[in-house]
């Protein structure tokens, strides 16, 4: 269940390539920024503008005057960048997503068609497709302690080796709002999590997270 497999279908992302290869999806957290390099020069000109260095942006993009935009970064087909929103670098979005007012992204993936439209942070983490935020729900990426952080579920461990990793988000997931994501979260496709939630390990697919000790299945 924690497999790029097992949460993202590729086909909903400019970025399938990276994930070549790879068995967890966070094992391309650290070659993101390299990625957007290499593919960059790439991208049609025709379909995509170049504004400044590193960050390339399709055409059919809409982004706010008062938006921050700051490489490497891709933004691919129809999608939308609204007003105050702060994109730190090291990012690829996809095809028909929000990237809404007072959101921040930092070494992300979001596939096409995810939303994160109201004062969300989210870092060092993959949304996969249709994938939304509700309204100041965040993902933590870093321990309290600083140690790297470990994928648990129950007494499965798995050492990832990284110190800044918030959260793999599956495809058709919804998060509600005002919930934290925190370090290590996994959260399979189709899962819905309630409001106000505190996150931590995995949570199965086809899911409703209540509580860390009531997550139920979906019927």
């Amino acid at each position: 269940m924690y497999t790029v497999k097992d949460l993202y279908d590729l086909n909903e992302t400019i970025a399938a390539e990276l994930f070549e290869g790879k068995q967890y999806p966070w094992e391309v957290l650290a070659d993101i920024g390299e990625f957007i390099l290499k593919l960059g020069p790439t991208l049609s000109k025709e379909k995509y503008d170049h504004p400044a260095e590193d960050i390339w942006i399709a055409k059919s993009v809409t982004v706010a005057a008062t938006a921050t935009l700051t490489g490497p970064l891709i933004i691919d087909e129809d999608t939308e960048i609204r007003p105050g929103a702060f994109i730190r670098g090291k990012v690829i979005i996809g095809k028909n997503c929000v990237v809404g007012n007072s959101t921040e992204l930092k070494n992300v993936i979001l596939f096409n068609t995810v939303q994160v439209p109201h004062y969300n942070y989210v870092g060092d983490s993959i949304l996969g497709t249709h994938s939304h935020m509700g309204a100041g729900s965040i993902t933590s990426n870093v321990k309290s302690d600083k140690t790297p952080v470990v994928v648990k579920n129950g007494e499965e461990q798995i050492e990832t080796g990284l110190k800044k990793f918030g959260a793999m988000v599956g495809d058709y997931v919804e998060v509600g709002c005002n919930s934290v994501l925190n370090p290590g979260t996994v959260i399979g496709r189709n899962s819905n999590i309630y409001p106000l939630s505190s996150v931590r390990g995995v949570v199965p697919e086809k899911s409703i997270f209540k509580g860390k000790d009531n997550i139920v299945k979906k019927l």
